[in-house]
């Protein structure tokens, strides 16, 4: 089944790139070799999870994780902000829609609340880089509370250092860091590691 999956995927990729070339031409030639090592394998990744999301782009361009069962929403909170601490990442605001929403209408809602991060140097030297990055800043986690129980999600780092331009150093180990960091603060708040 892999070997079909990844089959079809060479094939959509293969077509696209004809496709591609045959519209633009040199002008797509001159950017994929700009681009990071493993682009493509990265973006037939992000191709796979929207198509598995039914075409839903959220789906494809974020990573989620099932907090453990018996963790509750305040340890989940001290767990981001202790890892944001040991990792040199600063807290850059608490957004409670869910408390929010309750104190607009009067009813109790499901949790839902965004955490933002941020490096302030490393997210002026990406804006210095490539101004259009601003938009995904600060770094967001976002905990949701489902039917099933509670749920972190966050943007798919991976697409900001392995599918786009190649990044000057020390950017690139910077931007690597700021990735890093988003993915243990997802793992460790999960399971519920203090």
């Amino acid at each position: 089944m892999r070997q079909l999956t990844f089959t079809r995927g060479l094939v959509r990729v293969t077509a696209a790139l004809l496709l591609t070339l045959g519209l633009t031409g040199c002008g797509t030639l001159a950017t994929i070799s700009k681009l990071e090592d493993g682009a493509g394998p990265e973006a037939m990744k992000l191709w796979d999870r929207w198509i598995e999301g039914n075409g839903d782009i959220a789906v494809a361009t974020t990573w989620e994780r099932k907090v453990k069962s018996g963790v509750s929403a305040d340890e989940v909170a001290q767990i981001l902000s202790l890892v944001a601490t040991e990792r040199n990442m600063r807290e850059v605001g608490i957004l409670p829609l869910s408390e929010e929403i309750a104190k607009r209408t009067g009813k109790k809602e499901k949790l839902l609340t965004i955490f933002n991060y941020c490096s302030p140097m490393i997210a002026r030297r990406m804006a210095d880089f490539s101004p259009h990055m601003a938009a995904y800043m600060p770094c967001r986690i976002t905990l949701l509370e489902k039917e099933d129980g509670l749920w972190l999600y966050t943007l798919n780092m991976d697409m900001m250092v392995k599918m786009g331009r190649k990044l000057p150093s020390p950017l690139k180990e910077e931007a690597w860091s700021v990735r890093e960091t988003m993915y243990i603060m997802m793992e460790r708040a999960s399971k519920g590691e203090f």
